[in-house]
């Protein structure tokens, strides 16, 4: 090992490679859990398990990769257990919804952590947040949409949640779109189950998940993308309105940046407990970047439609911070359409 530090050092290969041999014989048989806190099935799951087929490639001492669900309050139960009870050894990480960070600053209920104190190895995707709806509903078309005569019932997890609660609350508070938010599902797969069966007629989250997932729907022309809630347009959806060109006032124009635009780097974050080690975070921020440029998992993606764009972990430690130096009146006025 001391000799082979030493070639390390000779190579100026440090300070990585010295401390992948350092953690080689601690990961060696192990296994590293992703606690995703959203039900089988939908976004959240499919990027976790896409990914634990391929990161231990990269983890030296190539431990066993699993996803384990744990679903309940739009994912806040699972962001609690991480930051409360999950041991900060490098071998749990927590894939929770980004939007109860944002939640944090509002004062949202039920929140146990401190997003200042977790720490971020990185996200496969910076959000590009859409809203479907089914063409069954007869709303395919914004126009249409602002026309309808009683509020379009939205699927949603919980409040607080980026995806799909925060950005539909934030289009109906912006554009005045005649909407209710019908929240309390387990995940975006128990709200497409409840789209197909006519219970609600959308809902409003990630098209890189959303393609990957109701990917039928779309083939089918089952579903249809009525809106792009983003500062530009997808490659994907050059006909498809945005969201903040229809925001009238400035009030509404700076609502749908911070409750959406600026959230989207947030939502599909990769999160370590408070106090796991910086050299293992190190560690797994280089693998989990590595594992989004590794051929075999970006083809593994591109067959499930999963869109990649990387976020790393720097990058959302900046934006974490930059939610605490958001103006009281703005925190005002995000809680009351967020939260209230």
């Amino acid at each position: 090992m001391t000799r082979l530090i030493a070639v390390i050092v000779g190579l100026g290969l440090l300070p990585y490679a010295a401390l992948a041999v350092a953690q080689e014989p601690f990961y060696r048989g192990k296994t590293v859990r992703i606690v995703v806190g959203f039900s089988a099935g939908g976004g959240f799951d499919t990027y976790s398990r896409t990914l634990a087929r391929h990161m231990a490639r990269h983890i030296p001492g190539n431990p066993t990769v699993i996803v384990e669900n744990m679903p309940g309050a739009g994912s806040l139960i699972s962001a609690n257990y991480l930051y409360k009870i999950a041991k900060p050894d490098g071998l749990t990480i927590g894939h929770f919804i980004g939007g109860l960070l944002l939640g944090q600053v509002l004062g949202q209920k039920g929140i146990e952590f401190d997003a200042r104190k977790f720490e971020y190895i990185g996200a496969p995707v910076n959000e590009h947040p859409v809203c479907a709806l089914t063409k069954a509903s007869g709303i395919t078309s914004l126009e249409k949409w602002m026309a309808a005569s009683a509020p379009v019932k939205m699927g949603g997890v919980a409040p607080g949640a980026s995806n799909p609660d925060n950005v539909t609350r934030a289009i109906k508070a912006a554009l005045g779109l005649p909407i209710q938010v019908v929240t309390g599902y387990k995940g975006t797969a128990e709200i497409r189950l409840a789209a197909e069966g006519g219970e609600v007629v959308g809902a409003c989250w990630g098209w890189g998940s959303l393609r990957a997932t109701w990917r039928k729907g779309l083939d089918a022309g089952e579903v249809q993308v009525i809106l792009q809630v983003t500062p530009k347009p997808h490659p994907d959806l050059p006909g498809v309105p945005l969201a903040i060109n229809f925001a009238k006032t400035e009030e509404a124009r700076r609502l749908l940046e911070v409750a959406v635009h600026n959230d989207s780097l947030l939502v599909r974050t990769y999160t370590l407990p408070p106090g796991t080690p910086k050299d293992r975070r190190q560690l797994l921020r280089k693998a989990f970047q590595e594992t989004l440029r590794d051929p075999a998992f970006l083809a593994d993606a591109e067959k499930t439609k999963l869109e990649i764009v990387p976020v790393t972990g720097e990058e959302i430690e900046r934006t974490i911070q930059s939610l605490f130096k958001l103006e009281p009146a703005l925190i005002a006025k995000l809680r009351a359409v967020l939260l209230e």
